[in-house]
């Protein structure tokens, strides 16, 4: 490791973010280019960094600061430099040289322990010396406190975040209870705390520990999609975590737990079998959710007659629009319940229910909305339905940043501010969570009509919960699941196949027929090789179709044919580096001019722009959603901005900062494809984690595809995938709530 001393002539460039800094020192070898995560240093600094000399292909020489630390001015020119710099807000370069000139190399000391002193010189009132000296003690302890915190093996991002939460006393957090982060800073998780917690000589079976563990443990039950837990599920995976057993464990176990239940986090309750542990949020979440569900189901009053819904479905009859009886049973009931399921795979005839339903609300001027989980699948709930239909959080208008994941969501609609409409269709449910639930029910009145429209063996929510299942499960509302697979849909191998799925039943791939085929391959090497193939050459040339059309679903994100290793694979064969191509890094992602990118998460602020003739602006709005794809247009390296088009022509602006919100979406995983549909599919399945290889995560891949599936792989792994049941159970306890009648 090579070390350097100097000082900063200039700051190049800063995220302020991250730390990340690109700046120039001047040392005694003359001026030298350093990059990396640096405390938050300014111009006329003297400093001494550690890192390594590189050879950057476009910028040359440069240094990777490692660690950086600043170095008192040790004469008369370096105090004149840093005072003069801008650092210290009021102290431009004529005052600094009276006070050099007043107090020469003492001048820090003064500042440091006397500084009323610098009142004597010209220009400087009591009030500003007070201000100087405060200023140089803040940046002197937030600097100390940087590199106290860098002992930890903490990002610079992480520390300044620490450092903004706890100020000076980061200090005394440290070394009472470093666990106190992970409970009170979002971006600080167990493991992060409990080393810290090591270094800092905390005991292993400290109460701190064992209460931070277990909300630890909690939370990722809850990202395994649980609202509650076991109690000795719990404490087995708190004994695994920890690395704790015995008695003495135990009673301090049941002490955290009860502290943690005092403190407001969580909510035990016993059921006839065994004791739950929630985190409060989630019970709170389902008690609400249960509650209102049945107020709304109780205080609805039907908009229209029984005879009026007969001869409504008597002329669409007329108008020659095929219905079975579900289909009819289904319209029927829904407009006569204040909360309706329909549920039913790809091909049953739930689009055209709906429409049935839309259309009658249209003929009576009843007032509603229409909603999804995500913008894929609000977009294709618009093109069946010819209605608007909008994402769950636009209808209730989320307020703030819905990029920061440490913001808890807000939604302006609310119980304070309801949805002026009487009615609300939401569409793709399977994929609502529980607090999503509980945020459309909050802005929903007493009378007001809530239709649930999903396909229940669909996966699950990525957050927890199990809405629609144990709605339908209940028995507590009017419900229907269509089964007829209809003429049109009966002829495609997609629908056919999907549904033998879905019943456990094997599926026939000897016979490559032309919307549904495997191709056998014998190593993920080999199926890698075939996915380029398929999609530079075969695919284009046979079908005629474009890169866009065409998308692989992986069920992992790791592994040889997960998406991160395809993503790779696919960019280098489909998009390979060249000299009029600009490129960005992000995140550890290389992203290029002419990528094809998915946006990870909702961000309602990012704002786009729909061009017309001669590049002018003819639209323009905000928001880009999870699971949008899109294709990089443009990466402009001077103003770090790359320009994404979207469906639709929607074009939008990323800082490089921004970017950590694309991935690479050559392959994306089945979950992140929930919502949205493609001319082509394309599975690689050879083999994989039994939580992963699974019969519904199999279902909603093929249900995926609109005019083509392809299986590259292992026939066996499809069979597999088939007969292994569905995800692991989840501990919800929403069924039970709405059976009982009670929140």
């Amino acid at each position: 490791m090579d070390t350097i001393s100097g000082y900063i002539d200039h700051i190049t460039f800063r995220n302020e973010e991250n730390g990340y800094t690109v700046a120039q020192i001047i040392t005694d070898d003359g001026e030298l280019t350093c990059v990396g995560q640096m405390p938050s240093f300014s111009a006329g600094e003297t400093i001494e960094a550690e890192g390594e000399y590189m050879e950057h292909q476009t910028y040359g020489r440069q240094f990777k600061v490692l660690s950086m630390r600043s170095v008192a001015p040790k004469d008369e020119i370096s105090l004149l430099r840093y005072l003069g710099s801008g650092a210290v807000k009021g102290v431009g370069e004529k005052l600094a040289e009276r006070i050099v000139k007043k107090f020469g190399e003492d001048t820090m000391r003064i500042i440091e322990e006397e500084p009323e002193r610098l009142a004597e010189v010209k220009g400087v009132s009591e009030r500003m010396a007070r201000s100087i000296a405060d200023q140089m003690a803040g940046r002197r302890d937030e600097r100390n406190a940087f590199m106290f915190l860098q002992q930890y093996g903490l990002s610079q991002t992480l520390i300044k975040k620490l450092y903004d939460k706890y100020g000076p006393s980061v200090y005394s957090v440290i070394k009472e209870n470093p666990y106190r982060m992970a409970e009170e800073v979002p971006q600080v998780g167990f493991a992060t705390a409990d080393e810290i917690a090591s270094r800092a000589g905390i005991k292993t079976d400290s109460e701190y520990r064992v209460r931070s563990g277990l909300l630890y443990v909690l939370r990722q039950t809850g990202a395994r999609g649980h609202c509650y837990y076991p109690e000795d599920k719990l404490f087995e995976e708190l004994s695994e975590l920890l690395g704790l057993s015995g008695e003495q464990y135990g009673i301090v176990f049941s002490n955290a737990l009860e502290s943690l239940m005092i403190d407001g986090f969580v909510s035990i309750k016993q059921s006839d079998d065994e004791k739950r542990i929630y985190l409060r949020s989630y019970e709170s979440a389902e008690r609400y959710c249960a509650s209102k569900l049945l107020m709304l189901r109780d205080a609805f009053e039907p908009f229209s007659s029984e005879e009026d819904t007969e001869r409504f479905l008597a002329a669409r009859e007329l108008s020659g629009i095929e219905r079975d009886e579900l289909q009819e049973k289904a319209v029927k009931e829904c407009l006569s319940s204040g909360v309706f399921i329909l549920s039913g795979g790809p091909g049953t005839g739930k689009t055209t229910t709906i429409n049935t339903i839309i259309d009658c609300f249209e003929q009576n001027g009843i007032g509603f909305a229409l909603a999804a989980p995500t913008g894929r699948a609000a977009k294709r709930m618009t093109e069946s339905s010819g209605v608007e239909a909008q994402t769950i959080h636009r209808l209730l208008e989320i307020s703030g940043d819905a990029s920061d994941d440490s913001a808890p969501m807000r939604f302006m609609r609310n119980e304070d501010n309801p949805l002026e409409v009487e009615a609300v269709i939401a569409d793709e449910t399977s994929m609502l969570d529980i607090f999503l639930l509980k945020a459309l029910l909050s802005a929903m009145e007493p009378g007001m009509q809530l239709i649930f429209v999903g396909d229940a063996d669909q996966l699950p929510s990525v957050g927890p919960g199990r809405v629609l299942n144990d709605m339908l499960e209940s028995g507590a509302f009017n419900s229907v699941i269509l089964k007829r697979i209809f003429r049109q849909s009966a002829e495609s191998h997609i629908v056919t196949y999907a549904h033998m799925i879905n019943e456990g039943r094997h599926i026939d791939l000897s016979v490559k027929y032309p919307d549904f085929f495997l191709l056998e391959k014998e190593s993920p090497e080999m199926i890698q090789r075939y996915l380029v193939q398929l999609c530079s050459d075969v695919i284009p040339r046979k079908l005629g179709l474009s890169k866009e059309d065409v998308q692989i679903l992986t069920p992992m994100r790791k592994g040889p044919l997960g998406a991160v290793t395809l993503n790779t694979v696919l960019q280098r064969a489909l998009n390979p580096p060249a000299d009029d191509k600009a490129e960005a890094l992000s995140g550890g992602t290389l992203f290029r001019e002419g990528d094809k990118v998915m946006q990870i998460r909702n961000d309602y602020n990012l704002e786009w722009e729909v061009r017309g003739n001669y590049n002018v602006s003819v639209r323009e709005g905000k928001g880009v959603f999870n699971g949008d794809v899109g294709e990089i247009r443009q990466i402009n390296p001077a103003l770090k901005l790359a320009e994404v088009e979207f469906d639709e022509g929607k074009r939008v602006y990323y800082s490089f900062e921004k970017l950590e919100e694309l991935d690479l979406s050559y392959a994306v995983t089945i979950h992140k494809s929930q919502g949205s549909e493609y001319p082509v599919v394309i599975l690689p399945l050879f083999s994989g984690p039994d939580m992963l290889m699974t019969r519904n995560l199999l279902y909603t891949a093929v249900t995926r595809g609109k005019q083509c599936v392809i299986i590259v792989g292992k026939n066996s792994a499809v069979q597999e995938m088939t007969d292994r049941g569905t995800e692991n159970e989840r501990y919800t306890s929403l069924k039970e709530r709405l059976c009982a009648g009670m929140g």
